[in-house]
Parts: C-alpha cells; sequence; structure tokens
C-alpha cells in the first residue's frame, strides 16, 4: 500500500526561485552548441502550482505506484482545488487512512488503482468513507 506524510502547506511568502532555462530543450543524444547558452529564468513555483492557496506537497511510502514513476520516498505535489477526474492520480481518505493511488470511476462505481500489479484494486463499497483529498499535479524524486 502506498501511503502519504508529511502533509503541509506551501508558505505563503515563498521568495520567487528563478532557475536558469535554455531556450531550446535538451537532447538525450549528443551534446548540443548551444548548452552554455541560457536566455532567462524560470520561477518554478509558477510553473509547477496551479492554485497556491490550494498546493500542499506530500511524501510518498511504499511501492503500490511504481508502474505511474511515483516510488517510495516521493514528494507529490497535490492540488486541492481541482476537481478529481477519472484517470487521475489522487491522495484520497479512505476509512481514516492516507492513500495515493489512480481514480477510476466506471458503471459499477468508484475504484482506487494502484499501478503495481503486486496490489489488488480497491473497489470503494457504497457505505464506505472516501474522501479524495487532492489531485497529484508533480512528482519529484531524485534521479
Amino acid at each position: 500500500m502506498t501511503a502519504v506524510s508529511e502533509v503541509g502547506p506551501l508558505p505563503g511568502d515563498h521568495p520567487v526561485l528563478e532557475v536558469p532555462v535554455s531556450p531550446s530543450s535538451v537532447p538525450a543524444g549528443f551534446p548540443s552548441p548551444s548548452q552554455d547558452y541560457y536566455d532567462s529564468g524560470i520561477d518554478l513555483n509558477k510553473h509547477l502550482i496551479l492554485d497556491e492557496t490550494s498546493t500542499f506537497i506530500v511524501r510518498v511510502s511504499g511501492d503500490s505506484m511504481t508502474g505511474a514513476g511515483i516510488s517510495d520516498g516521493d514528494e507529490l505535489i497535490v492540488d486541492r482545488s481541482l476537481q478529481p477526474r477519472d484517470g487521475n492520480v489522487v491522495v484520497a481518505i479512505l476509512d481514516g487512512e492516507l492513500t495515493v493511488k489512480r481514480l477510476r470511476v466506471n458503471g459499477r462505481g468508484v475504484v482506487l488503482h494502484p499501478e503495481n500489479s503486486d496490489y489488488p484494486d480497491i473497489e470503494i463499497p457504497e457505505l464506505s468513507d472516501l474522501l479524495v483529498w487532492g489531485v497529484a499535479t508533480r512528482c519529484l524524486h531524485r534521479l
């Protein structure tokens, strides 16, 4: 089971963090002669956060979402203002427990789908206490 911890808001008065960005894409093959040229910076807050007041970072524990590229120890940027839709990776509270899963909504109901075949789907019975806490928009992990 993949769970989340360290749920907390992003600081309200955060400094602008500008990181230099290349004006062109970076090939994964041979080096480009423009690799030393940077046109301007990029504000990571503006690039990664859609709604500052509703965005949180959560740390993932467990391996049930490895097929979605989410590993143990990764951090997810989660936006609580987004309407959860079928196919979104969500942070959900099911019967009081936080979990990260892919949301599946079909004619039979709601399913929390792990992206690891070692774990079964969690079919949500009609009377279960399920709250989709937020929608994951980005996954941050170390290389």
